[in-house]
Protein backbone atom coordinates (compact mmCIF):
# COMPACT_ATOMS: atom_id res chain seq x y z
CA UNK A 1 0.00 0.00 0.00
CA UNK A 2 1.42 3.33 -1.24
CA UNK A 3 1.99 6.00 1.46
CA UNK A 4 0.08 9.45 1.28
CA UNK A 5 2.68 12.61 1.57
CA UNK A 6 0.19 14.82 2.40
CA UNK A 7 0.00 12.87 5.96
CA UNK A 8 2.80 14.58 6.77
CA UNK A 9 3.31 15.89 10.47
CA UNK A 10 6.67 17.92 11.74
CA UNK A 11 7.37 18.00 15.44
CA UNK A 12 9.94 20.10 16.99
CA UNK A 13 11.45 20.71 20.64
CA UNK A 14 14.36 22.27 22.12
CA UNK A 15 16.82 19.61 23.17
CA UNK A 16 18.91 20.10 26.20
CA UNK A 17 21.37 17.40 26.28
CA UNK A 18 23.87 16.55 23.49
CA UNK A 19 23.56 13.08 21.27
CA UNK A 20 19.95 12.84 23.73
CA UNK A 21 16.59 12.76 21.78
CA UNK A 22 14.24 15.10 23.55
CA UNK A 23 10.62 13.46 23.49
CA UNK A 24 8.09 16.33 21.70
CA UNK A 25 4.22 16.45 21.91
CA UNK A 26 1.33 16.49 19.27
CA UNK A 27 -0.22 18.73 21.35
CA UNK A 28 2.99 21.16 22.16
CA UNK A 29 5.34 21.10 19.73
CA UNK A 30 3.22 20.61 16.21
CA UNK A 31 4.79 22.76 13.84
CA UNK A 32 2.47 24.30 10.91
CA UNK A 33 4.98 23.97 8.02
CA UNK A 34 4.60 24.08 3.98
CA UNK A 35 6.89 23.42 1.09
CA UNK A 36 8.83 20.50 2.97
CA UNK A 37 11.56 18.92 0.95
CA UNK A 38 13.19 16.20 4.05
CA UNK A 39 16.58 14.09 3.04
CA UNK A 40 16.66 11.88 5.87
CA UNK A 41 19.65 10.24 4.72
CA UNK A 42 22.54 12.21 3.22
CA UNK A 43 25.68 10.04 3.03
CA UNK A 44 29.35 11.04 2.50
CA UNK A 45 31.46 8.34 0.96
CA UNK A 46 35.21 7.15 0.11
CA UNK A 47 36.32 5.72 -3.69
CA UNK A 48 37.97 2.45 -3.34
CA UNK A 49 40.44 3.07 -6.15
CA UNK A 50 42.28 -0.73 -6.47
CA UNK A 51 43.43 -1.72 -9.93
CA UNK A 52 41.33 -3.96 -11.65
CA UNK A 53 41.76 -5.44 -15.05
CA UNK A 54 38.44 -4.09 -16.68
CA UNK A 55 36.89 -1.04 -16.45
CA UNK A 56 33.72 -0.37 -14.29
CA UNK A 57 33.18 0.52 -11.05
CA UNK A 58 35.38 -0.21 -8.27
CA UNK A 59 33.14 0.76 -5.29
CA UNK A 60 32.45 3.05 -2.64
CA UNK A 61 32.26 3.18 1.10
CA UNK A 62 29.62 5.25 3.56
CA UNK A 63 31.89 7.04 5.73
CA UNK A 64 29.19 9.16 7.75
CA UNK A 65 25.52 10.00 7.42
CA UNK A 66 23.33 12.59 8.62
CA UNK A 67 19.87 14.01 7.66
CA UNK A 68 18.68 17.34 6.40
CA UNK A 69 15.40 19.37 5.83
CA UNK A 70 13.85 22.16 4.65
CA UNK A 71 10.50 23.54 4.89
CA UNK A 72 8.41 27.17 5.32
CA UNK A 73 6.55 28.47 7.74
CA UNK A 74 4.57 31.48 7.74
CA UNK A 75 5.48 34.32 9.93
CA UNK A 76 3.32 35.96 12.49
CA UNK A 77 2.93 36.69 16.08
CA UNK A 78 1.66 34.27 19.24
CA UNK A 79 -2.02 36.36 19.50
CA UNK A 80 -0.38 37.57 23.03
CA UNK A 81 1.97 40.24 23.70
CA UNK A 82 4.67 38.96 25.37
CA UNK A 83 4.11 34.85 24.54
CA UNK A 84 6.69 33.54 21.96
CA UNK A 85 4.92 32.00 19.21
CA UNK A 86 4.82 28.56 18.66
CA UNK A 87 7.75 28.44 16.10
CA UNK A 88 10.01 29.87 18.68
CA UNK A 89 12.32 27.06 18.87
CA UNK A 90 12.81 26.72 15.34
CA UNK A 91 14.72 30.58 15.33
CA UNK A 92 16.50 29.24 18.54
CA UNK A 93 17.73 26.14 16.56
CA UNK A 94 18.95 28.63 14.62
CA UNK A 95 21.55 30.63 17.13
CA UNK A 96 19.12 33.03 17.60
CA UNK A 97 18.68 34.07 21.40
CA UNK A 98 15.01 35.03 22.72
CA UNK A 99 14.23 37.69 25.59
CA UNK A 100 10.84 37.58 26.71
CA UNK A 101 9.29 40.95 28.33
CA UNK A 102 6.50 39.75 30.27
CA UNK A 103 3.17 40.84 28.86
CA UNK A 104 5.28 43.32 26.39
CA UNK A 105 7.35 41.39 23.71
CA UNK A 106 9.61 38.49 22.72
CA UNK A 107 12.80 39.34 20.66
CA UNK A 108 15.18 37.23 18.65
CA UNK A 109 18.77 38.10 18.06
CA UNK A 110 21.78 36.68 16.48
CA UNK A 111 23.94 34.66 19.17
CA UNK A 112 27.76 33.91 19.02
CA UNK A 113 27.53 31.21 21.44
CA UNK A 114 25.59 28.64 23.28
CA UNK A 115 23.79 27.72 20.62
CA UNK A 116 20.81 25.11 21.15
CA UNK A 117 19.99 22.20 19.10
CA UNK A 118 16.40 20.52 18.45
CA UNK A 119 15.32 17.30 17.97
CA UNK A 120 12.61 17.22 15.40
CA UNK A 121 9.92 14.22 14.61
CA UNK A 122 9.28 13.87 10.54
CA UNK A 123 6.35 11.40 10.12
CA UNK A 124 5.22 10.10 7.01
CA UNK A 125 1.70 8.78 7.03
CA UNK A 126 3.39 6.07 9.65
CA UNK A 127 6.49 5.93 9.57
CA UNK A 128 9.03 8.91 11.71
CA UNK A 129 12.18 10.16 10.61
CA UNK A 130 14.52 11.30 14.06
CA UNK A 131 16.74 14.02 13.77
CA UNK A 132 18.82 14.85 16.97
CA UNK A 133 21.34 17.87 17.78
CA UNK A 134 19.59 19.83 15.06
CA UNK A 135 20.57 23.40 14.30
CA UNK A 136 20.06 25.22 11.26
CA UNK A 137 19.50 28.68 9.01
CA UNK A 138 16.84 30.96 8.32
CA UNK A 139 15.46 33.18 5.75
CA UNK A 140 12.48 35.63 5.81
CA UNK A 141 10.68 36.69 2.50
CA UNK A 142 8.18 39.33 2.41
CA UNK A 143 6.95 39.87 -0.71
CA UNK A 144 3.82 42.57 -1.77
CA UNK A 145 0.48 40.71 -1.71
CA UNK A 146 1.58 37.59 -0.73
CA UNK A 147 2.10 36.07 3.06
CA UNK A 148 5.31 36.56 4.63
CA UNK A 149 7.46 33.55 5.17
CA UNK A 150 10.59 32.05 7.15
CA UNK A 151 12.13 29.34 4.95
CA UNK A 152 14.40 26.82 7.65
CA UNK A 153 16.93 24.35 6.83
CA UNK A 154 17.79 22.32 9.71
CA UNK A 155 20.73 19.66 9.59
CA UNK A 156 21.04 16.91 12.24
CA UNK A 157 22.38 13.43 13.28
CA UNK A 158 21.02 10.38 11.60
CA UNK A 159 18.26 7.85 13.60
CA UNK A 160 17.16 5.03 12.03
CA UNK A 161 13.81 5.48 10.67
CA UNK A 162 11.21 3.60 12.32
CA UNK A 163 7.20 1.90 11.86
CA UNK A 164 5.64 4.44 14.17
CA UNK A 165 2.10 5.59 14.11
CA UNK A 166 1.18 9.43 13.95
CA UNK A 167 0.60 10.68 17.31
CA UNK A 168 -2.82 12.15 17.88
CA UNK A 169 -4.21 15.73 18.90
CA UNK A 170 -1.51 17.60 17.17
CA UNK A 171 -2.20 21.82 17.80
CA UNK A 172 -1.99 24.06 15.84
CA UNK A 173 -4.03 26.72 17.53
CA UNK A 174 -0.81 28.87 18.14
CA UNK A 175 -0.28 29.30 14.84
CA UNK A 176 -2.77 32.32 13.70
CA UNK A 177 -3.62 33.26 10.18
CA UNK A 178 -1.08 35.50 8.72
CA UNK A 179 -1.44 38.87 7.62
CA UNK A 180 -0.40 39.20 3.86
CA UNK A 181 1.95 42.28 2.95
CA UNK A 182 0.63 45.18 1.92
CA UNK A 183 -0.33 48.73 2.72
CA UNK A 184 -2.49 48.36 4.92
CA UNK A 185 -0.35 45.54 6.85
CA UNK A 186 3.14 46.64 6.61
CA UNK A 187 2.69 50.33 8.60
CA UNK A 188 6.38 50.47 7.87
CA UNK A 189 9.03 49.91 5.45
CA UNK A 190 12.13 52.15 5.76
CA UNK A 191 15.79 51.47 4.38
CA UNK A 192 18.20 54.09 5.10
CA UNK A 193 15.65 56.34 5.86
CA UNK A 194 13.85 56.02 2.64
CA UNK A 195 10.25 54.96 2.54
CA UNK A 196 10.35 53.17 -0.56
CA UNK A 197 7.26 51.11 -3.10
CA UNK A 198 8.42 48.21 -1.88
CA UNK A 199 7.99 44.92 -4.01
CA UNK A 200 9.93 42.30 -2.08
CA UNK A 201 12.29 42.22 0.44
CA UNK A 202 14.25 39.14 1.45
CA UNK A 203 16.74 38.44 4.19
CA UNK A 204 18.65 35.52 4.91
CA UNK A 205 20.74 34.76 8.24
CA UNK A 206 23.20 32.43 6.01
CA UNK A 207 24.49 30.54 8.89
CA UNK A 208 27.22 27.73 8.35
CA UNK A 209 25.86 24.66 9.81
CA UNK A 210 28.48 21.95 9.57
CA UNK A 211 28.43 18.37 10.20
CA UNK A 212 31.26 16.76 11.42
CA UNK A 213 32.03 13.02 11.83
CA UNK A 214 35.30 11.64 13.75
CA UNK A 215 36.71 9.62 16.15
CA UNK A 216 35.04 10.11 19.37
CA UNK A 217 32.85 12.93 17.96
CA UNK A 218 29.95 13.46 15.94
CA UNK A 219 28.33 16.90 15.74
CA UNK A 220 26.39 19.64 14.23
CA UNK A 221 27.69 23.11 14.86
CA UNK A 222 27.16 26.27 13.54
CA UNK A 223 30.59 28.10 12.83
CA UNK A 224 29.75 31.39 11.07
CA UNK A 225 26.87 33.70 9.71
CA UNK A 226 26.90 36.29 6.79
CA UNK A 227 23.71 37.68 6.28
CA UNK A 228 22.16 39.16 3.38
CA UNK A 229 19.62 40.72 2.49
CA UNK A 230 17.81 41.88 -1.58
CA UNK A 231 14.80 44.56 -1.59
CA UNK A 232 13.14 45.28 -5.53
CA UNK A 233 10.84 48.90 -5.40
CA UNK A 234 9.99 51.16 -7.89
CA UNK A 235 12.79 53.82 -8.76
CA UNK A 236 12.92 56.85 -6.41
CA UNK A 237 10.90 59.59 -8.72
CA UNK A 238 14.59 61.53 -8.23
CA UNK A 239 18.29 60.89 -7.60
CA UNK A 240 18.38 63.85 -5.26
CA UNK A 241 15.20 61.69 -3.12
CA UNK A 242 17.87 58.54 -2.65
CA UNK A 243 20.97 57.71 -4.97
CA UNK A 244 21.53 54.21 -4.26
CA UNK A 245 24.34 54.30 -6.65
CA UNK A 246 26.16 56.43 -4.45
CA UNK A 247 25.12 54.43 -1.29
CA UNK A 248 26.80 51.39 -3.07
CA UNK A 249 29.63 53.25 -4.37
CA UNK A 250 30.37 54.95 -1.08
CA UNK A 251 30.14 52.19 0.97
CA UNK A 252 26.98 53.37 3.12
CA UNK A 253 25.67 52.01 5.67
CA UNK A 254 22.33 52.70 6.77
CA UNK A 255 19.35 51.30 9.09
CA UNK A 256 16.04 48.95 8.45
CA UNK A 257 12.82 49.36 10.03
CA UNK A 258 9.91 47.16 9.16
CA UNK A 259 7.03 46.90 11.10
CA UNK A 260 3.61 44.73 9.84
CA UNK A 261 0.48 43.58 11.74
CA UNK A 262 -1.62 45.62 14.17
CA UNK A 263 -3.04 44.41 17.44
CA UNK A 264 -1.17 43.53 20.47
CA UNK A 265 0.45 39.93 19.96
CA UNK A 266 0.06 40.64 16.20
CA UNK A 267 2.70 42.91 15.43
CA UNK A 268 6.04 41.78 13.54
CA UNK A 269 9.37 43.90 13.67
CA UNK A 270 12.16 44.08 11.89
CA UNK A 271 15.31 46.28 12.86
CA UNK A 272 18.79 46.70 11.83
CA UNK A 273 21.13 49.07 12.72
CA UNK A 274 23.90 48.60 9.34
CA UNK A 275 22.88 47.67 5.74
CA UNK A 276 25.14 48.03 3.30
CA UNK A 277 24.17 47.65 -0.63
CA UNK A 278 26.98 46.22 -2.82
CA UNK A 279 24.96 46.30 -6.04
CA UNK A 280 22.15 47.60 -8.03
CA UNK A 281 20.34 46.48 -11.25
CA UNK A 282 17.21 47.31 -12.85
CA UNK A 283 14.17 45.48 -14.21
CA UNK A 284 10.78 46.30 -15.15
CA UNK A 285 7.18 45.52 -13.80
CA UNK A 286 3.53 46.67 -15.40
CA UNK A 287 5.88 49.04 -16.92
CA UNK A 288 7.14 50.26 -13.96
CA UNK A 289 10.72 51.23 -13.61
CA UNK A 290 12.43 49.12 -10.30
CA UNK A 291 15.74 48.90 -8.67
CA UNK A 292 16.82 45.97 -7.22
CA UNK A 293 19.54 45.98 -4.58
CA UNK A 294 21.79 43.63 -2.94
CA UNK A 295 22.09 44.18 0.83
CA UNK A 296 25.06 42.61 3.38
CA UNK A 297 24.01 42.82 6.90
CA UNK A 298 26.28 44.13 9.31
CA UNK A 299 26.48 43.84 12.94
CA UNK A 300 27.42 47.13 14.97
CA UNK A 301 28.27 46.22 17.89
CA UNK A 302 28.07 42.49 17.51
CA UNK A 303 25.07 39.71 17.76
CA UNK A 304 22.98 42.69 16.87
CA UNK A 305 22.75 42.59 12.71
CA UNK A 306 18.85 42.57 12.79
CA UNK A 307 16.15 41.73 15.88
CA UNK A 308 13.10 40.37 14.76
CA UNK A 309 10.38 41.07 17.51
CA UNK A 310 6.94 40.20 17.91
CA UNK A 311 4.71 42.51 20.46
Amino acid sequence: MSKLFRNTLLLAIIQPVPLTAAVPTAADNAILASAADAKPVVAETVERNNVQPFLGNKGKFVTAVHSEVSFEVELQGSGVAGTAPKFGPLLRGCAMGETIVASTSVAYAPVTNGHESLTLHWYIDGIRHLMTDAKGTVAFTLNAKGIPVMKYTFTGLYSTPTDTAMPSGANFAGFLDPKPVNKQNTTTFSLHGFTAAVESFDLDLANQVVYTNRPNSESIRITERTPTGRIVMEHPDTIAAKNWADSVVNNTSGALSIVHGSGAGKIVEFSGPKLIPRSMDFSEQDGIAMISVDLDVMPNAGNDEFILTFK
